[in-house]
């Protein structure tokens, strides 16, 4: 990790990131995470650089060590009535939320903090500069994965385990073939093409 300056005289600091803006089905799933200093964890880095394997074994080391951990999400209703960026904003929201420990300070992935309850700042490529915000980035894309899992158990003939929502040539070509799900997110350009020539 980088050499990132923390906030001064705040004890208890969250890191919070999101999965799952870009994808055409699903929720947006973000976490937040209080990393123990006592209880360091090797390895952390954004869940993107992580193959497979590590990340669920990262997942599953984060949430026995952590002192607190927590999901957040924006169901796809959600998504489409607020727009994709305020459904992020209220996932971290609720991530933060569900903390078993409210944090003194809290870390955001990216250019643009939500309200919370306590001061927060942002950090553009957080993932790969804040323990913490890694930490969340893992949580988050693991449970989202699985997700994405669970509902190609559903519908198959989508492909979700291989391209996980996002617009790939795949999905998109699944997309005109069968049709859009509930769990699509109706205000994405694609799906909406799909759903008016049906209509």
């Amino acid at each position: 990790m980088s050499d990132f300056e923390y906030p001064q005289g705040f004890e208890l600091v969250a890191g919070v990131d999101e999965v799952g803006r870009g994808p055409l089905v699903g929720a947006v799933v973000t976490a937040a995470v209080i990393l123990d200093p006592n209880n360091p964890i090797e390895g952390l880095a954004d869940s993107k650089k992580l193959s497979e394997k590590k990340r669920e074994q990262l997942a599953e080391e984060i949430k026995q060590k952590a002192l607190a951990w927590a999901l957040g999400r924006a169901e796809p209703e959600e998504i489409d009535q607020l727009n994709i960026l305020h459904a992020t904003m209220l996932a971290m929201q609720r991530a933060v939320k569900n903390l078993k420990i409210q944090p003194h300070f809290v870390l955001v992935d990216g250019n643009r903090v939500p309200e919370f309850a306590m001061p927060a700042q942002a950090v553009v490529k957080g993932d790969s500069k804040v323990q913490e915000i890694s930490a969340a980035s893992i949580i988050a894309k693991v449970a989202r994965d699985h997700e994405m899992e669970e509902l190609d158990k559903q519908y198959p003939q989508y492909e979700f385990a291989k391209h996980k929502g996002y617009p790939t040539k795949v999905h998109l070509e699944k997309l005109v073939e069968f049709g859009a799900l509930p769990q699509h997110r109706r205000s994405f350009g694609p799906v909406r093409k799909v759903l008016d020539k049906h209509n």
